[in-house]
């Protein structure tokens, strides 16, 4: 249940910014799935927020390639 609510709201999150940019969804999006992944794993709060600093910035930079690509 608890996986599932946090799907959600990563979908939530994505589908409602369509005025941002290509980094700035891929940062939340990675950012949600780091520390979604880092919850259900059963990490501390200090890995968990770890893990969504990480994927927020692999996220923001893999939309920045992607945006770098479309232009």
């Amino acid at each position: 249940m608890r996986t599932l609510s946090l799907l959600l709201l990563a979908g939530v999150l994505v589908g409602g910014c369509e005025n941002m940019t290509m980094p700035q969804k891929g940062a939340v999006t990675g950012a949600a799935l780091g520390s979604g992944i880092g919850m259900v794993a059963g990490g501390s709060f200090g890995q968990v927020v770890g893990a969504g600093l990480i994927g927020g910035a692999a996220g923001y930079i893999g939309g920045s390639i992607l945006d770098d690509k479309q232009k």
